[in-house]
């Protein structure tokens, strides 16, 4: 079963979500978080809210903040505003009875997982009555540093012409530039997640291709060092940012899947 939801961040602004449950009662969940430019009925979210469901673990996608149904604009996102809805999520999932709480983050919403997990974790430790742990953290080609990746992706020329446009070329191939104030590259600067990664406590999969043609793999190796607790980290042979070819991209959901179940099943 679906439900549509409508929740709000701390600022009020409006967060459109889809709670997905099994047919049998259950309090593990997983948060799934979509990736740059995309939206909370991605391929690899209802892919995944299937076989979740199957399994017998519910499901929140949501869209951020100027993505999908989501308030925005878009033009106005930063990570910062991303991570603070992530968390909003988590804590409306909390609220309803999900004890057993994963994170599943794509791309852009894998660095938002990482820094939401890294803060609740925190939270965690001082209400711990009311602040369940996190079971685990689940990342599928995870930006770490989208500064760098910006960098290499649009090279001087492009960042000054941001700044002097507050727009950017579509980074998924479209001939239109979007709309995006230069403040959301300035506000990444502040927002690396290789320190805070260091604060989670939660088993954590990480997967990423090794022809990623957007996010650097060394970005998912030095993440990979820098948590603490268990981890794994899987990196797929030819495979693209977008896990392209089919048994690349059942492959992912399959390492996803199994470990959230792993980490959050009765």
């Amino acid at each position: 079963m679906e439900d549509t939801l409508r929740l709000h961040d701390k600022s009020g602004a409006t967060i459109a979500a889809v709670l997905a449950t099994p047919a049998r009662p259950t309090d593990s969940l997983a948060v799934l978080c979509h990736g740059f430019l995309s939206h909370k009925n991605s391929t690899s979210n209802q892919a995944l809210t299937t076989l979740l469901l199957e399994r017998g673990i519910a499901t929140c996608r949501f869209d951020c903040y100027g993505h999908g149904e989501s308030d925005g604009p878009f033009a106005t996102l930063t990570t910062t505003i991303g991570v603070a809805q992530t968390l909003s999520v988590l804590e409306y999932v909390a609220a309803r009875g999900y004890r057993r709480l994963a994170l599943i983050g794509s791309s852009f919403g894998g660095l938002l997982s990482i820094l939401a997990a890294a803060e609740w974790t925190q939270t965690h430790e001082t209400q711990p009555a009311t602040i369940p742990p996190l079971a685990c953290l689940a990342l599928k080609c995870p930006v770490v540093d989208f500064g760098e990746e910006l960098r290499l992706e649009l090279g001087e020329q492009g960042l000054q012409e941001w700044k002097r446009t507050n727009s950017i070329p579509d980074l998924h191939g479209g001939p239109s530039r979007v709309p995006l104030h230069y403040a959301f590259y300035e506000d990444c600067l502040r927002q690396i997640a290789y320190d805070p990664a260091r604060k989670i406590a939660a088993p954590t999969l990480i997967v990423q291709g090794d022809q990623d043609e957007y996010v650097p793999l060394h970005q998912s190796q030095r993440l990979f060092e820098a948590l603490p607790g268990q981890k794994h980290l899987d990196i797929l042979p030819g495979a693209d940012h977008r896990f392209t070819k089919p048994t690349d991209f059942q492959r992912m959901l399959t390492l996803l899947t199994d470990w959230t179940a792993r980490h959050t099943e009765t």
